[in-house]
């Protein structure tokens, strides 16, 4: 009954950028946590690979920043039809024991490159893959991986309820790269807000995700 229904909230497995780092991504999503609370909890993860060290990286070194697949030998562009992409098998791995080990879930958050990772989950949900049981996602920034060898995962309409997120000032994915994303799932929510590259938690925002997820309940995605 309605007491059950309020028994927890909705568990959202968030999956973050490249060049960041589930501390990274706590960090930023202060604003959303709070927007969501009582309705939806976030659990952060690193990706599976560290970056190659750089100039602006903490110098203590306790919080690489790490990245879900690379395109070029320790690197990665969005753009780029990568012809020999390297490390997703792993970060699907790590989803997978993720949501094995922290579970129950519910859904997906991801941003950008983990938006682009939680996207591809979504294909391999939607054709029956047991290890990713979740109902639904919200890919902030995301994007179609252009690597031939990824292509697969947008061959056939995605059938797994989405919000996506898309900056209008986005200069790192731009805003028709989310656009194009969206149109890989059967029937995708697109938000647009006018900032750039963040997860935004502005009045109009946090009412575009609750409305979203009030679509679900705990332990549908089972």
């Amino acid at each position: 009954g309605a007491a059950m229904a309020e028994a927890r909230p909705l568990r959202l497995l968030a999956l973050h950028g490249y060049r960041q780092s589930a501390r990274r991504l706590r960090q930023r999503t202060g604003a959303l946590r709070k927007a969501l609370r009582g309705r939806a909890e976030l659990v952060v993860i690193d990706a599976p690979h560290p970056l190659p060290a750089g100039a602006e990286d903490d110098p203590d070194g306790d919080d690489p920043p790490r990245g879900w697949w690379f395109s070029g030998p320790g690197t990665f562009e969005a753009g780029e039809a990568a012809a020999a992409p390297a490390g997703l098998e792993e970060s699907l791995s790590a989803v997978a024991a993720a949501l094995a080990e922290h579970g129950p879930f519910d859904g997906l958050l991801g941003f950008s490159q983990g938006a682009a990772l939680a996207a591809m989950v979504c294909a391999l949900r939607a054709r029956g893959d047991p290890r990713f049981p979740v109902a639904f996602a919200v890919l902030v920034a995301g994007f179609a991986s252009r690597a031939p060898a990824h292509g697969h995962f947008y061959r056939e309409p995605i059938a797994l309820p989405t919000l996506h997120i898309v900056g209008d000032t986005d200069a790192v994915i731009a805003a028709p790269l989310s656009r194009e994303l969206a149109q890989c799932f059967v029937e995708p929510v697109v938000l647009t807000h006018p900032g750039g590259h963040f997860i935004p938690a502005a009045a109009a925002q946090k009412k575009a995700y609750l409305e979203f997820l009030e679509r679900f309940c705990p332990g549908q995605g089972q």
